[in-house]
């Protein structure tokens, strides 16, 4: 059977889930995107993510980082907003991580966006399940423009946190993000930003990563990280090249195997993997071929970001299977993918899901809470 054909049959019968949750801008509030998960201790779900506001929308528009809360699972959620992070004197705050500790505490990671070239991963530490939260840190010591997704900042086995970073040169005298003006290089090197003592103390890892065969375009843009059963670390980032880059450390992200392509076929899209803990197999989402399932080819107003699909590994990324389609929108765009597993065998996805009605792929938020039976 072909693999068009294999993949359309599994999409038959497959369960997409529904839709849990959508924010949608307005008129102060341009932009709800990229978030996190997380389950407090009462059992209940944090879910925090961008908030911008004013009429921008723009990654450099004014934003803080909100937080809604479910009490049943990620079926029905908190209908205002609770603001964690205010903007303060950053340009904006955004691209959030929720993660506990393994010592129980509570991590929150986000981006500071200072004045241009400056963005640099702070976090924030709750040992109260987030009602208080201490003073930001940095965890990038050098002044750059470092990109850090959501839900990306992991913490290994050993305990080690690793934060998986992409740094873009500024390539004049500041003054000026425009692409066209050539004040921002959109080609990107990897680096991986580590801590040993639970985030009080970071430190550059001895390698980082380049793509040598992406030296006009994407580069290794917007990496993530799964730690893998026998302790080795997968990396992976987004490129111009028609699909995912990997990488390997056998050595918990100190350094790293030669970028090369993966099965991942997609356009300048992130990736997301994370373990289901039900059962041991890893989960991907990301923005598969449209023509192997045959559907539409993305139109304008998508950015080529649909359709958004889910595939699950048993031999630690070797192979994937079980394929689905959870969205398909021609017109619109499906990016920057949260990942949380429910207690009841359930996985919640929070992702960008705008498009030509709504004016962006980036300015509207959507929930969705799938079934993970059957995987």
């Amino acid at each position: 059977m072909s693999l068009k054909r294999k993949v359309s049959a599994e999409k038959a019968g497959q369960n997409t889930g529904k839709t849990v949750l959508e924010l949608y801008p307005s008129k102060h509030n341009c932009r709800n995107s990229e978030g996190s998960f997380i389950r407090l201790k009462d059992g209940r779900i944090m879910f925090a993510y961008s908030r911008f506001g004013g009429d921008g929308g723009h990654d450099s528009s004014p934003a803080c980082i909100a937080a809604r809360y479910s009490d049943d699972g990620g079926l029905a959620w908190t209908a205002k907003d609770r603001i964690l992070v205010k903007k303060n004197d950053d340009n904006n705050v955004m691209s959030v991580t929720l993660l506990r500790l393994q010592d129980g505490r509570i991590a929150l990671f986000y981006l500071r966006r200072g004045i241009w070239p400056e963005m640099r991963l702070a976090v924030r530490f709750s040992s109260d399940e987030g009602e208080t939260w201490t003073e930001p840190s940095f965890c990038i010591n050098a002044p750059g423009y470092y990109v850090v997704n959501n839900d990306r900042v992991i913490q290994t086995s050993t305990g080690r946190l690793i934060v998986p970073a992409a740094f873009h040169r500024c390539k004049k005298i500041p003054g000026s993000m425009r692409f066209e003006d050539g004040g921002f290089d959109g080609r990107a090197i990897s680096i991986f930003f580590l801590s040993d003592d639970a985030g009080a103390t970071w430190r550059e890892a001895k390698d980082w990563c380049v793509c040598t065969e992406d030296r006009r375009s994407a580069g290794l843009q917007e990496p993530g990280v799964v730690e893998l059963e026998d302790g080795r670390l997968f990396a992976y980032a987004r490129t111009g090249l028609g699909c995912q880059y990997g990488m390997y450390s056998c050595d918990q992200g100190e350094t790293w195997s030669v970028p090369a392509p993966t099965q991942f076929l997609a356009p300048c899209s992130p990736l997301s993997i994370k373990r289901i803990p039900s059962n041991g197999a890893l989960l991907a989402v990301w923005n598969d071929k449209a023509e192997k399932y045959g559907l539409p080819e993305p139109k304008d107003g998508s950015w080529g970001r649909t359709p958004l699909v889910m595939a699950v590994s048993y031999d630690e990324g070797v192979s994937w299977t079980k394929h689905r389609v959870l969205e398909s929108e021609s017109d619109h765009g499906y990016c920057y993918i949260a990942i949380h597993f429910t207690d009841d065998d359930h996985v919640l996805l929070a992702y960008c899901a705008g498009g030509l009605d709504t004016g962006c792929v980036l300015n509207m938020l959507r929930i969705r809470r799938i079934s993970l039976a059957g995987l």
